[in-house]
């Protein structure tokens, strides 16, 4: 069985696909469908029993009504800008001053219609102030705004142990357990909290290099290199590997920071469809043979960009099939785990492990330890030529400050842990924990009918919400039930999709779970939110065995 889809060939030879049937959540995808189209693994058996990833398909209604919804508010925008204008209503965004209108505008008053119509009056849902550390609960200062959301004030009312459903905490290493922070408390006492400069000049400690051989390691390549910052990770060195002349395949639901460093780059993006292999092969085909534009001659370099857990869709890259294709076409592959190691894998090792793949197929690893090892920054592994050209040609390393010795430290602390160094198998606890909260969770909003998109494997749990006006009374709902959830919306979206993201963790106890799913089945029904249509089975699935290889 092909993780995402089966493919078949046809008498004439050429690649054909279908729909793997035998799931019975499975619907067609509101995108297109992530079916690897060109072929299959080498390595098929490694990817057997692994669920696909689902987006279920809302009814017609549904999105009908989400247009109109968006269209009623838009509206209504644009008489409240007609009364602002008109001095009739008092405009509270930031202005052009008088005396500067006639210089050319530092934004135009357009772009600033959807934050002063729409998001102001439903801002309360965001940005919420947390007054204790963002474990599974944490305690709210209470605000209250007088001028619709333009401005708030603290009542000094605190919320007390809130369920925390949105923190990237996957295993629940972001604590503040004396006994386990032991090391890094002496890592404060024996280094500072900041080292004051660049680990070109006098910032590289023994720590610092102690934890990139750790990575190394974790992560079965040759070597490894850290730094401060898990956005600049991404934007700043992916500028150091590709320019003028190389093209990047991206992924069309990448990351904002891999977008941005593909853009510094100066190299061509193309975009392929979201897990789509037959739209990547395509690409893949088109750079081969075409070359670049008007001179046709051969790309410098070709690379691939995916992430292993994507962060809005709990989608998991087809990695098997893209590994396919990177070696058929000669490309590089750089795969951004940072919401996938530590959280996937049975010892937490990423899609790569998940998969049961070689660490060294893929080119460029990269993650950040921001989510499943509650701390920050972000590393770059691979050969160890690679590394080395990194240590003196990308921007964030020779620029960027040195990652702080306790954050050192509490990376160092989780990755002994979960590899069960120390005399402590904590670590790999947790990460099976994680997942079976992850599946119980995934399965229990099934059972509800809820639309939720994503893998069963994936700590990302986004439930469709759709409605522009269910979004706002969705999130402020679950806050009176003492459960803090995250909802996103256009344009972080598409217009049609909004929903609310859950993030599970390991730190979470069946009876918050429980807690949790009463709440949303309570919401759910009063809200009229339950859009699946799927009939859930609690039958185990079954798979196909057959392993297929790639045409060659």
């Amino acid at each position: 069985m092909n993780t995402c889809g089966v493919m078949y060939l046809t008498k004439s030879g050429d690649l054909a696909s279908t729909f793997h049937a035998r799931d019975p959540w499975t619907t067609a995808s509101s995108r297109p469908p992530s079916l690897f189209q060109p072929g299959g693994v080498r390595n098929g058996a490694a990817a057997q029993g692994r669920p696909r990833n689902r987006f279920e398909q809302a009814p017609l209604y549904v999105a009908v009504l989400t247009y109109v919804g968006f269209g009623i508010v838009t509206l209504f925008g644009y008489f409240r800008d007609f009364l602002r204008a008109l001095r009739l209503e008092k405009c509270h965004i930031a202005q052009e001053r008088q005396e500067l209108k006639e210089f050319v505008p530092l934004y135009q008053d357009f772009e600033n219609f959807y934050t002063r119509n729409l998001y102001m009056r439903v801002r309360d849902n965001w940005n919420r102030p947390i007054c204790s550390l963002p474990g599974p609960v944490f305690d709210l200062m209470e605000r209250v705004s007088d001028d619709y959301n333009w401005t708030f004030r603290l009542t000094g009312r605190t919320l007390k142990n809130v369920i925390n459903m949105g923190s990237y905490n996957y295993l629940g290493f972001a604590e503040n357990n004396a006994l386990f922070l032991t090391t890094v408390a002496e890592a404060v006492r024996g280094y500072g909290v900041g080292t004051c400069s660049t680990r070109q000049e006098m910032g590289n400690l023994r720590i610092h290099e102690e934890l990139e051989q750790l990575v190394a390691e974790f992560l079965g390549v040759e070597s490894a290199m850290t730094f401060g910052m898990g956005f600049a990770t991404n934007s700043m060195n992916i500028p150091a590997l590709v320019g003028k002349g190389c093209l990047i395949l991206s992924d069309e639901l990448n990351h904002t920071s891999l977008i941005l460093g593909a853009r510094l780059s100066g190299a061509t993006i193309r975009i392929f469809k979201h897990n789509n292999m037959q739209s990547l092969e395509r690409l893949l085909r088109d750079a081969v043979c075409s070359g670049q534009p008007r001179t046709h001659r051969p790309w410098r370099k070709i690379l691939i960009m995916v992430e292993g857990i994507y962060s809005m869709e709990g989608s998991l890259v087809c990695l098997p099939e893209i590994v396919a294709l990177k070696k058929k076409y000669k490309a590089y592959l750089y795969l951004d785990e940072a919401h996938s190691i530590g959280a996937l894998g049975p010892t937490g090792r990423g899609v790569i492990e998940l998969f049961g793949m070689d660490a060294k197929d893929i080119d460029i690893l990269m993650g950040t330890f921001t989510k499943s090892f509650g701390a920050a920054g972000g590393y770059i592994a691979g050969k160890k030529e690679l590394v080395d050209y990194l240590r003196s040609h990308s921007h964030s390393a020779v620029y960027a400050s040195a990652m702080s010795p306790p954050v050192t430290e509490q990376i160092i602390r989780v990755i002994k842990g979960i590899m069960g160094r120390g005399g402590t198998n904590e670590g790999l606890r947790r990460v099976h924990r994680l997942m079976e909260n992850t599946r119980y969770f995934r399965r229990r909003l099934r059972e509800m009918g809820f639309i939720i998109y994503g893998n069963e494997d994936s700590p990302v749990v986004p439930l469709l919400l759709y409605l522009p006006a269910k979004v706002v009374a969705f999130s402020r709902a679950m806050l009176e039930k003492n459960i803090g959830v995250v909802v996103v919306g256009f344009p972080a979206t598409p217009i049609t999709e909004a929903r609310a993201r859950f993030c599970v963790s390991a730190a979470h106890t069946r009876d918050m779970l429980d807690k949790v799913l009463d709440a949303l089945d309570e919401v759910g029904d009063a809200l009229s939110i339950k859009f699946s249509r799927q009939k859930f089975s609690p039958r185990s699935e079954l798979y196909d065995g057959t392993d297929f290889e790639l045409d060659s």
